[in-house]
Protein backbone atom coordinates (compact mmCIF):
# COMPACT_ATOMS: atom_id res chain seq x y z
CA UNK A 1 0.00 0.00 0.00
CA UNK A 2 1.35 3.44 -0.96
CA UNK A 3 0.79 5.64 2.07
CA UNK A 4 2.78 8.56 0.60
CA UNK A 5 -0.22 10.25 -0.99
CA UNK A 6 -0.06 13.65 -2.67
CA UNK A 7 -1.18 16.42 -0.32
CA UNK A 8 -4.91 17.11 -0.33
CA UNK A 9 -6.30 20.59 -0.91
CA UNK A 10 -6.06 22.65 2.27
CA UNK A 11 -9.69 23.25 3.16
CA UNK A 12 -8.79 25.34 6.18
CA UNK A 13 -7.04 27.85 3.94
CA UNK A 14 -9.79 27.75 1.32
CA UNK A 15 -12.82 27.63 3.65
CA UNK A 16 -13.77 31.23 2.89
CA UNK A 17 -14.37 30.28 -0.75
CA UNK A 18 -15.34 26.60 -0.42
CA UNK A 19 -18.16 27.12 2.11
CA UNK A 20 -19.93 29.79 0.04
CA UNK A 21 -19.46 27.72 -3.13
CA UNK A 22 -21.13 24.69 -1.53
CA UNK A 23 -23.88 26.92 -0.16
CA UNK A 24 -24.43 28.45 -3.61
CA UNK A 25 -24.91 24.99 -5.11
CA UNK A 26 -27.34 24.00 -2.35
CA UNK A 27 -29.22 27.25 -3.00
CA UNK A 28 -29.62 26.38 -6.68
CA UNK A 29 -31.02 22.99 -5.77
CA UNK A 30 -33.35 24.25 -3.05
CA UNK A 31 -36.30 25.59 -5.14
CA UNK A 32 -36.64 22.44 -7.28
CA UNK A 33 -39.69 20.25 -6.65
CA UNK A 34 -38.15 16.79 -6.36
CA UNK A 35 -39.82 13.50 -5.61
CA UNK A 36 -38.83 9.85 -6.11
CA UNK A 37 -39.36 10.24 -9.87
CA UNK A 38 -39.92 13.07 -12.30
CA UNK A 39 -38.44 16.09 -13.95
CA UNK A 40 -37.29 17.61 -10.67
CA UNK A 41 -34.84 14.75 -10.16
CA UNK A 42 -33.53 15.13 -13.72
CA UNK A 43 -33.17 18.88 -13.31
CA UNK A 44 -31.20 18.34 -10.11
CA UNK A 45 -28.92 15.78 -11.76
CA UNK A 46 -28.33 18.14 -14.69
CA UNK A 47 -27.21 20.88 -12.29
CA UNK A 48 -24.81 18.48 -10.57
CA UNK A 49 -23.49 17.46 -14.01
CA UNK A 50 -22.24 21.02 -14.46
CA UNK A 51 -19.74 20.22 -11.69
CA UNK A 52 -18.88 16.53 -12.11
CA UNK A 53 -19.17 13.98 -14.91
CA UNK A 54 -22.34 12.43 -13.52
CA UNK A 55 -23.94 9.59 -15.47
CA UNK A 56 -27.74 9.67 -15.66
CA UNK A 57 -29.49 6.30 -15.31
CA UNK A 58 -33.18 5.86 -16.19
CA UNK A 59 -35.16 2.79 -15.12
CA UNK A 60 -38.66 2.28 -16.52
CA UNK A 61 -41.94 2.37 -14.61
CA UNK A 62 -43.04 -1.14 -13.71
CA UNK A 63 -39.52 -2.54 -13.32
CA UNK A 64 -39.29 -5.05 -10.47
CA UNK A 65 -36.58 -4.23 -7.93
CA UNK A 66 -36.60 -7.00 -5.34
CA UNK A 67 -39.96 -6.74 -3.50
CA UNK A 68 -40.70 -3.30 -4.98
CA UNK A 69 -41.91 -2.00 -8.34
CA UNK A 70 -40.87 1.34 -9.77
CA UNK A 71 -44.03 3.48 -9.64
CA UNK A 72 -45.44 5.75 -12.33
CA UNK A 73 -43.48 8.92 -12.90
CA UNK A 74 -44.99 11.90 -11.09
CA UNK A 75 -44.80 15.48 -12.32
CA UNK A 76 -46.62 18.60 -11.19
CA UNK A 77 -47.15 21.90 -12.99
CA UNK A 78 -49.29 23.91 -10.59
CA UNK A 79 -51.51 23.67 -7.53
CA UNK A 80 -53.60 26.07 -5.50
CA UNK A 81 -56.62 26.61 -3.29
CA UNK A 82 -58.83 29.60 -4.23
CA UNK A 83 -61.44 31.17 -2.04
CA UNK A 84 -64.85 32.42 -3.24
CA UNK A 85 -63.29 35.74 -4.27
CA UNK A 86 -60.81 33.98 -6.56
CA UNK A 87 -57.76 34.65 -4.39
CA UNK A 88 -55.12 31.93 -4.11
CA UNK A 89 -55.05 31.37 -0.37
CA UNK A 90 -52.63 28.46 -0.85
CA UNK A 91 -50.22 28.52 -3.77
CA UNK A 92 -47.75 25.81 -4.84
CA UNK A 93 -45.71 28.55 -6.54
CA UNK A 94 -44.89 30.03 -3.12
CA UNK A 95 -43.73 26.72 -1.63
CA UNK A 96 -43.60 23.30 -3.23
CA UNK A 97 -44.12 21.82 0.24
CA UNK A 98 -47.76 22.93 -0.02
CA UNK A 99 -48.60 19.79 -2.03
CA UNK A 100 -48.18 16.28 -0.67
CA UNK A 101 -45.69 14.56 -2.95
CA UNK A 102 -47.33 12.19 -5.47
CA UNK A 103 -50.76 13.77 -5.07
CA UNK A 104 -53.04 12.79 -7.92
CA UNK A 105 -54.64 15.29 -10.29
CA UNK A 106 -57.53 17.19 -8.68
CA UNK A 107 -59.87 19.89 -9.99
CA UNK A 108 -62.88 20.36 -7.73
CA UNK A 109 -64.98 22.85 -5.79
CA UNK A 110 -65.71 21.74 -2.24
CA UNK A 111 -66.72 23.15 1.13
CA UNK A 112 -64.09 23.79 3.77
CA UNK A 113 -65.46 20.92 5.86
CA UNK A 114 -64.56 18.47 3.07
CA UNK A 115 -61.30 20.19 2.19
CA UNK A 116 -60.03 19.85 5.75
CA UNK A 117 -59.84 16.06 5.34
CA UNK A 118 -57.15 16.70 2.70
CA UNK A 119 -55.06 19.17 4.71
CA UNK A 120 -52.03 18.48 6.90
CA UNK A 121 -50.71 20.99 9.44
CA UNK A 122 -48.41 21.06 12.47
CA UNK A 123 -50.46 22.46 15.39
CA UNK A 124 -47.38 22.39 17.65
CA UNK A 125 -45.43 24.46 15.07
CA UNK A 126 -48.25 26.66 13.77
CA UNK A 127 -46.13 28.82 11.46
CA UNK A 128 -44.50 25.94 9.59
CA UNK A 129 -45.55 23.89 6.56
CA UNK A 130 -45.08 20.12 6.96
CA UNK A 131 -43.53 17.85 4.33
CA UNK A 132 -45.73 14.86 3.43
CA UNK A 133 -45.57 12.08 0.83
CA UNK A 134 -47.92 9.47 -0.62
CA UNK A 135 -45.72 7.61 -3.07
CA UNK A 136 -47.60 4.33 -3.36
CA UNK A 137 -51.26 5.29 -2.85
CA UNK A 138 -53.75 7.16 -5.02
CA UNK A 139 -54.51 10.16 -2.83
CA UNK A 140 -54.02 13.92 -2.66
CA UNK A 141 -53.50 16.54 0.01
CA UNK A 142 -52.28 20.05 0.72
CA UNK A 143 -49.85 21.00 3.48
CA UNK A 144 -50.41 24.33 5.25
CA UNK A 145 -49.16 26.14 8.28
CA UNK A 146 -51.71 25.69 11.05
CA UNK A 147 -52.21 29.42 11.17
CA UNK A 148 -53.13 29.38 7.47
CA UNK A 149 -55.76 26.76 8.16
CA UNK A 150 -57.24 28.80 11.00
CA UNK A 151 -57.57 31.78 8.68
CA UNK A 152 -59.75 29.88 6.18
CA UNK A 153 -63.40 30.89 6.41
CA UNK A 154 -66.36 28.55 5.91
CA UNK A 155 -67.47 28.39 2.32
CA UNK A 156 -66.60 26.77 -0.99
CA UNK A 157 -63.05 26.57 -2.33
CA UNK A 158 -61.65 25.79 -5.76
CA UNK A 159 -59.03 23.08 -5.38
CA UNK A 160 -56.57 22.35 -8.19
CA UNK A 161 -53.57 20.02 -8.35
CA UNK A 162 -52.31 19.92 -11.92
CA UNK A 163 -50.22 16.75 -11.77
CA UNK A 164 -49.68 13.59 -13.76
CA UNK A 165 -48.83 10.01 -12.95
CA UNK A 166 -47.79 8.17 -16.10
CA UNK A 167 -45.37 5.60 -17.41
CA UNK A 168 -41.89 7.05 -17.31
CA UNK A 169 -38.68 6.44 -15.41
CA UNK A 170 -36.91 6.57 -12.09
CA UNK A 171 -33.71 8.59 -12.45
CA UNK A 172 -30.46 8.46 -10.51
CA UNK A 173 -26.97 9.84 -11.01
CA UNK A 174 -23.65 8.05 -10.56
CA UNK A 175 -20.04 9.23 -10.68
CA UNK A 176 -16.89 7.13 -10.27
CA UNK A 177 -13.51 8.52 -9.26
CA UNK A 178 -11.14 5.73 -10.27
CA UNK A 179 -8.37 4.65 -7.94
CA UNK A 180 -5.35 2.44 -8.55
CA UNK A 181 -6.95 -0.68 -7.04
CA UNK A 182 -10.19 -2.48 -7.76
CA UNK A 183 -11.56 -1.73 -4.31
CA UNK A 184 -14.32 0.87 -3.84
CA UNK A 185 -15.90 3.25 -1.34
CA UNK A 186 -19.59 4.11 -1.80
CA UNK A 187 -20.78 7.65 -1.00
CA UNK A 188 -24.52 8.18 -1.28
CA UNK A 189 -27.03 11.02 -0.85
CA UNK A 190 -30.78 10.92 -1.42
CA UNK A 191 -32.08 13.21 -4.15
CA UNK A 192 -35.85 12.91 -3.65
CA UNK A 193 -36.69 15.70 -1.18
CA UNK A 194 -38.06 19.03 -2.46
CA UNK A 195 -37.28 22.37 -0.77
CA UNK A 196 -35.55 21.02 2.33
CA UNK A 197 -32.10 22.56 2.64
CA UNK A 198 -30.46 20.38 5.28
CA UNK A 199 -32.35 17.26 4.21
CA UNK A 200 -30.85 16.94 1.67
CA UNK A 201 -29.63 19.80 -0.52
CA UNK A 202 -26.70 19.89 1.90
CA UNK A 203 -25.71 16.27 1.24
CA UNK A 204 -26.00 16.65 -2.53
CA UNK A 205 -23.88 19.82 -2.55
CA UNK A 206 -21.22 18.52 -0.15
CA UNK A 207 -20.74 15.20 -1.98
CA UNK A 208 -20.56 17.00 -5.33
CA UNK A 209 -17.87 19.27 -3.92
CA UNK A 210 -16.01 16.25 -2.56
CA UNK A 211 -16.07 14.60 -5.99
CA UNK A 212 -14.64 17.80 -7.47
CA UNK A 213 -11.78 17.80 -4.95
CA UNK A 214 -10.96 14.17 -5.68
CA UNK A 215 -10.48 14.83 -9.38
CA UNK A 216 -7.03 16.20 -8.68
CA UNK A 217 -5.93 13.41 -6.38
CA UNK A 218 -4.45 9.97 -6.98
CA UNK A 219 -6.12 7.46 -4.66
CA UNK A 220 -5.83 3.76 -3.98
CA UNK A 221 -9.59 3.30 -3.58
CA UNK A 222 -12.14 4.13 -6.24
CA UNK A 223 -14.91 6.38 -4.93
CA UNK A 224 -18.42 5.78 -6.25
CA UNK A 225 -20.86 8.67 -5.76
CA UNK A 226 -24.57 7.82 -5.89
CA UNK A 227 -27.36 10.41 -6.02
CA UNK A 228 -30.61 8.43 -5.92
CA UNK A 229 -34.17 8.76 -4.59
CA UNK A 230 -34.59 7.40 -1.08
CA UNK A 231 -35.42 3.71 -0.64
CA UNK A 232 -36.68 2.91 -4.15
CA UNK A 233 -33.61 4.54 -5.69
CA UNK A 234 -31.04 2.69 -3.60
CA UNK A 235 -32.96 -0.57 -4.09
CA UNK A 236 -32.94 0.04 -7.84
CA UNK A 237 -29.19 0.68 -7.80
CA UNK A 238 -28.58 -2.42 -5.69
CA UNK A 239 -30.68 -4.61 -8.00
CA UNK A 240 -28.70 -3.41 -11.02
CA UNK A 241 -25.28 -3.74 -9.39
CA UNK A 242 -25.34 -6.94 -7.35
CA UNK A 243 -22.37 -8.32 -9.28
CA UNK A 244 -20.09 -5.44 -8.21
CA UNK A 245 -21.07 -5.13 -4.55
CA UNK A 246 -18.20 -7.39 -3.53
CA UNK A 247 -15.78 -4.67 -4.63
CA UNK A 248 -17.17 -2.15 -2.12
CA UNK A 249 -15.21 -2.22 1.14
CA UNK A 250 -16.65 0.85 2.87
CA UNK A 251 -19.52 3.29 2.49
CA UNK A 252 -21.25 6.36 3.87
CA UNK A 253 -24.74 7.76 3.43
CA UNK A 254 -24.54 11.55 3.81
CA UNK A 255 -27.49 13.68 4.91
CA UNK A 256 -28.30 16.73 7.05
CA UNK A 257 -24.73 18.07 6.94
CA UNK A 258 -25.44 21.80 6.58
CA UNK A 259 -26.41 22.81 10.12
CA UNK A 260 -24.23 23.37 13.17
CA UNK A 261 -25.11 20.25 15.14
CA UNK A 262 -23.25 17.04 15.80
CA UNK A 263 -21.39 15.45 14.19
CA UNK A 264 -23.18 12.10 14.48
CA UNK A 265 -22.31 8.77 12.91
CA UNK A 266 -24.59 5.74 12.88
CA UNK A 267 -22.73 2.46 12.54
CA UNK A 268 -23.29 -0.11 9.85
CA UNK A 269 -25.21 -3.27 10.69
CA UNK A 270 -21.90 -5.05 11.19
CA UNK A 271 -21.04 -2.66 14.00
CA UNK A 272 -17.27 -3.27 13.88
CA UNK A 273 -16.46 -2.58 10.24
CA UNK A 274 -13.41 -0.49 9.40
CA UNK A 275 -15.66 2.48 8.55
CA UNK A 276 -17.39 2.15 11.95
CA UNK A 277 -14.09 2.13 13.82
CA UNK A 278 -12.61 4.91 11.72
CA UNK A 279 -15.57 7.28 12.12
CA UNK A 280 -15.12 7.12 15.89
CA UNK A 281 -11.64 8.61 15.32
CA UNK A 282 -12.84 11.59 13.23
CA UNK A 283 -13.73 15.01 14.63
CA UNK A 284 -15.45 18.14 13.34
CA UNK A 285 -13.73 21.39 14.30
CA UNK A 286 -12.27 19.48 17.26
CA UNK A 287 -15.73 18.26 18.31
CA UNK A 288 -15.56 14.47 18.73
CA UNK A 289 -17.86 12.30 16.66
CA UNK A 290 -20.93 10.97 18.48
CA UNK A 291 -21.23 7.33 17.45
CA UNK A 292 -24.59 5.56 17.56
CA UNK A 293 -25.32 1.88 17.13
CA UNK A 294 -27.05 0.64 14.01
CA UNK A 295 -30.82 0.91 13.74
CA UNK A 296 -32.91 -0.41 10.82
CA UNK A 297 -34.72 2.95 10.63
CA UNK A 298 -33.17 5.88 8.84
CA UNK A 299 -31.97 6.64 5.32
CA UNK A 300 -30.58 4.35 2.64
CA UNK A 301 -27.99 2.78 4.94
CA UNK A 302 -30.84 0.47 5.96
CA UNK A 303 -31.06 -0.84 2.37
CA UNK A 304 -27.30 -1.26 2.00
CA UNK A 305 -27.22 -2.95 5.42
CA UNK A 306 -30.20 -5.26 4.86
CA UNK A 307 -29.26 -8.88 5.67
CA UNK A 308 -29.04 -9.89 2.01
CA UNK A 309 -26.25 -7.34 1.44
CA UNK A 310 -24.86 -6.47 4.89
CA UNK A 311 -22.54 -3.86 3.42
CA UNK A 312 -20.17 -1.79 5.55
CA UNK A 313 -22.17 1.42 5.10
CA UNK A 314 -22.91 3.90 7.89
CA UNK A 315 -24.73 7.23 8.10
CA UNK A 316 -23.01 10.59 8.59
CA UNK A 317 -25.04 13.61 9.77
CA UNK A 318 -24.63 16.84 11.71
CA UNK A 319 -28.02 16.84 13.46
CA UNK A 320 -29.74 13.46 13.36
CA UNK A 321 -32.89 13.11 11.27
CA UNK A 322 -36.11 13.64 13.21
CA UNK A 323 -34.36 15.31 16.15
CA UNK A 324 -34.22 18.97 15.07
CA UNK A 325 -37.32 21.13 15.07
CA UNK A 326 -36.85 22.16 11.44
CA UNK A 327 -36.85 18.54 10.18
CA UNK A 328 -39.39 17.91 7.38
CA UNK A 329 -40.84 21.41 7.67
CA UNK A 330 -40.57 24.69 5.80
CA UNK A 331 -38.11 25.84 8.49
CA UNK A 332 -35.50 23.58 6.88
CA UNK A 333 -34.67 26.43 4.55
CA UNK A 334 -31.57 28.23 3.33
CA UNK A 335 -31.35 30.19 6.59
CA UNK A 336 -30.97 26.92 8.51
CA UNK A 337 -27.79 25.81 6.73
CA UNK A 338 -24.58 27.85 6.74
CA UNK A 339 -21.48 27.95 4.49
CA UNK A 340 -19.12 27.33 7.40
CA UNK A 341 -21.00 24.18 8.45
CA UNK A 342 -21.02 22.86 4.89
CA UNK A 343 -17.27 23.49 4.67
CA UNK A 344 -16.57 21.68 7.94
CA UNK A 345 -18.71 18.73 6.77
CA UNK A 346 -16.61 18.58 3.63
CA UNK A 347 -13.52 18.62 5.84
CA UNK A 348 -14.87 15.63 7.79
CA UNK A 349 -15.28 13.69 4.56
CA UNK A 350 -11.80 14.54 3.35
CA UNK A 351 -10.51 13.39 6.75
CA UNK A 352 -12.36 10.10 6.22
CA UNK A 353 -10.74 9.67 2.82
CA UNK A 354 -7.32 10.57 4.23
CA UNK A 355 -7.77 7.87 6.87
CA UNK A 356 -8.99 5.21 4.43
CA UNK A 357 -6.12 5.98 2.09
CA UNK A 358 -3.49 6.38 4.80
CA UNK A 359 -4.20 3.55 7.25
CA UNK A 360 -0.85 1.76 7.05
CA UNK A 361 0.97 -0.66 9.34
CA UNK A 362 4.19 0.73 10.86
CA UNK A 363 7.22 -1.20 12.11
CA UNK A 364 9.51 0.40 14.69
CA UNK A 365 13.10 0.29 13.38
CA UNK A 366 14.53 1.18 16.80
CA UNK A 367 12.41 -1.02 19.08
CA UNK A 368 14.84 -1.49 22.00
CA UNK A 369 13.72 1.28 24.30
CA UNK A 370 12.52 4.64 23.13
CA UNK A 371 14.65 6.21 20.41
CA UNK A 372 16.00 9.67 21.19
CA UNK A 373 13.44 12.01 19.70
CA UNK A 374 15.09 15.21 20.85
CA UNK A 375 18.08 14.91 18.53
CA UNK A 376 15.67 14.43 15.66
CA UNK A 377 13.71 17.57 16.49
CA UNK A 378 10.66 15.59 17.60
CA UNK A 379 10.86 16.25 21.34
CA UNK A 380 11.28 19.39 23.44
CA UNK A 381 14.90 19.90 24.54
CA UNK A 382 13.61 21.10 27.93
CA UNK A 383 12.36 18.32 30.18
CA UNK A 384 10.55 18.14 33.49
CA UNK A 385 7.07 18.99 32.22
CA UNK A 386 4.18 17.69 34.32
CA UNK A 387 2.30 16.48 31.24
CA UNK A 388 3.17 15.66 27.66
CA UNK A 389 1.61 17.33 24.63
CA UNK A 390 -0.80 15.51 22.37
CA UNK A 391 1.88 15.43 19.68
CA UNK A 392 4.40 13.82 22.04
CA UNK A 393 1.90 11.24 23.20
CA UNK A 394 1.12 10.40 19.59
CA UNK A 395 4.83 9.76 18.93
CA UNK A 396 5.09 7.53 21.97
CA UNK A 397 1.96 5.52 21.18
CA UNK A 398 3.03 4.95 17.58
CA UNK A 399 6.54 3.86 18.55
CA UNK A 400 5.27 1.54 21.26
CA UNK A 401 2.64 -0.19 19.11
CA UNK A 402 4.60 -0.22 15.85
CA UNK A 403 5.43 -3.92 16.16
CA UNK A 404 4.08 -4.83 12.73
CA UNK A 405 0.78 -6.06 14.17
CA UNK A 406 -1.06 -2.74 14.55
CA UNK A 407 -2.36 -0.43 11.85
CA UNK A 408 -2.58 3.30 12.47
CA UNK A 409 -6.30 2.85 13.13
CA UNK A 410 -5.50 0.19 15.74
CA UNK A 411 -3.06 2.60 17.40
CA UNK A 412 -5.53 5.50 17.34
CA UNK A 413 -8.14 3.32 19.03
CA UNK A 414 -5.71 2.05 21.69
CA UNK A 415 -4.46 5.60 22.35
CA UNK A 416 -8.00 7.02 22.25
CA UNK A 417 -6.81 9.73 19.87
CA UNK A 418 -8.03 11.25 16.63
CA UNK A 419 -6.75 9.33 13.62
CA UNK A 420 -5.15 12.38 12.01
CA UNK A 421 -2.99 12.97 15.11
CA UNK A 422 -1.65 9.43 14.95
CA UNK A 423 -1.21 9.57 11.18
CA UNK A 424 0.76 12.83 11.37
CA UNK A 425 3.01 11.45 14.12
CA UNK A 426 3.64 8.26 12.15
CA UNK A 427 4.53 10.23 9.03
CA UNK A 428 7.07 12.33 10.94
CA UNK A 429 8.59 9.25 12.56
CA UNK A 430 8.83 7.54 9.18
CA UNK A 431 10.47 10.63 7.67
CA UNK A 432 12.98 10.55 10.55
CA UNK A 433 13.92 6.97 9.65
CA UNK A 434 12.33 5.43 12.74
CA UNK A 435 9.48 3.56 11.04
CA UNK A 436 8.96 1.32 8.04
CA UNK A 437 5.65 0.75 6.29
CA UNK A 438 5.27 -3.02 6.16
CA UNK A 439 1.80 -2.83 4.62
CA UNK A 440 3.47 -1.56 1.43
CA UNK A 441 5.27 -4.89 1.11
CA UNK A 442 2.06 -6.80 1.87
CA UNK A 443 0.33 -5.10 -1.07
Amino acid sequence: MDSALPPRPNLAENSESIGPAIYALASRLFPICRSITGNGVRETINILREHIDLELHEVATGTQVFDWVIPPEWNIRDAYIKDAAGRRVVDFARSNLHVMSYSRNVRQVMPLSELKSHIYTLPAQPDLIPYKTAYYIDDWAFCLSHNQLLELQDGDYEVVIDSTKSDGHLSYGEYLHRGTSGREVLLSAHICHPSLANDNCSGLAVLTSLAQLLRGRKTRYSYRFLFAPGTIGSLTWLSRNEDRLGNIDHGLVVSCVGDGGGPIYKKSRRGNAIIDRLMARISCNETPMTVQNFSPYGYDERQFCSPGFNMSVGLLQRSAFGTFAEYHTSADNLDFIRPEHLASSLRMLTDVIDALEGNWTPLNLSPKGEPQLGKRGLFSPVGGHKTNSTKTMAYLWVLNLADGNHSLLDIAERADMVFSEIAEAAARLRDAGLLADISAAEN
